[in-house]
């Protein structure tokens, strides 16, 4: 199991741990990570660390793929890839409705035909192949709706690029999950339980998988897992509380919040449906309160370093490829990577 940095995106100002990252590519850690959401995005900080760094690879998670089109998005992982040595990780994801329709003004409908188009496109442009055409029933490449000038023609891209730039895709929903394992080199999941792999997603990765002939061994899992060691168990369970209740309350509307969705299907639907009720009330601190700490252990590592190297065990025990953690200092990052390699 590889270890990885995830770094979020930037609330009010953009800081970047420098120093943190910096002290990731001298312990070896697999990727660095970075994520959009309304404000700043994923390619120019990863960009700016890709600068600062020699050998650690450098993914976006996600790169939102309706906010650009499948083209634009081939042409930043082609360039992001050549400059960095080969060091770039294409993370792609829908992100929610609310942001692609509130904030991209685009549809969302029919997300899991759209990514299935969007993907075949950019590994179309990667291959250089051919000049680029696509019929899809999103996507028509050259365009020819009823507006088109007529003056489109398939192109070739002038750069010349990896054809297996790894690309992987953000998803917790079952179908979405089917898609990533049947499509993508690997998957970006959020809120990962290791403990209900079994129930919750293997059979729809296996589903994915055996339609592409794939097997796990060519299949990176790569969740976000947070990360904190701290002696006092109650202050460790409630640094992660607010990111808990933001997502699994408010996260959404009601009846499409895929977060609440995944934590009733982790067996704590009353608590999100108490969380998110509280949350939409504008109650924040109760919904913070509610945050179950039985769910915080299912998808995170907390409390002192004996505690965190047991439950990393299971961690160790489970499908994951990638442990991409989200840590808050230095000292955490290089615990981590300890007791991974003193559990080898």
């Amino acid at each position: 199991m590889r270890l990885g940095l995830m770094l979020g995106y930037a609330a009010g100002k953009l800081e970047l741990p420098i120093e943190l990252v910096r002290e990731a590519d001298r312990l070896g850690i697999h990727a660095v990570w970075t994520a959009e959401a309304y404000g700043s995005d994923a390619v120019t900080p990863l960009a700016w660390l890709g600068a600062l760094t020699e050998r650690i690879k450098l993914g976006t998670a996600i790169m939102q793929m309706p906010g650009r089109t499948p083209a634009n998005a081939a042409m930043t992982a082609m360039t992001f890839n050549q400059l960095s040595g080969g060091r770039f990780l294409m993370g792609l994801g829908l992100s929610g409705p609310q942001v692609v329709e509130g904030w991209h003004g685009v549809s969302y409908a029919q997300p899991l035909a759209r990514t299935r188009e969007y993907v075949e496109i950019v590994r179309r442009i990667f291959r250089r192949e051919a000049p680029l055409t696509f019929e899809g029933k999103h996507y028509q490449i050259p365009y020819h709706g009823e507006d088109a000038t007529g003056l489109g023609k398939p192109l070739k891209s002038t750069l010349v690029a990896d054809a297996n730039i790894p690309i992987y895709l953000a998803a917790i929903g079952p179908k979405n999950v089917e898609l990533a394992a049947e499509i993508a080199d690997g998957w970006l999941p959020i809120f990962f339980a290791p403990e209900r792999y079994e129930a919750v997603f293997r059979p729809h990765v296996e589903a994915g998988l055996a339609k592409a002939g794939k097997s796990m061994d060519s299949f990176d899992i790569a969740p976000t897992v947070s990360v904190v060691i701290n002696d006092n168990l109650d202050i460790a369970y409630n640094m992660l509380r607010p990111m808990l209740a933001l997502y699994i309350g408010g996260m959404g509307a009601r009846g499409k919040n895929f977060y609440n969705d995944l934590a009733g299907r982790y067996g704590f639907e009353d608590a999100a449906a108490e969380i998110q009720n509280l949350y939409l009330s504008g109650d924040k601190g109760a919904a913070m309160a509610r945050v179950p700490a039985e769910l915080i252990d299912a998808v995170a590592l907390v409390g002192p370093r004996e505690r965190v190297r047991e439950r990393l065990a299971i961690w160790r025990g489970s499908p994951v490829t990638t442990l991409n953690m989200t840590v808050f200092d230095s000292e955490t990052l290089r615990t981590v990577v300890e007791l991974v390699e003193e559990s080898a």
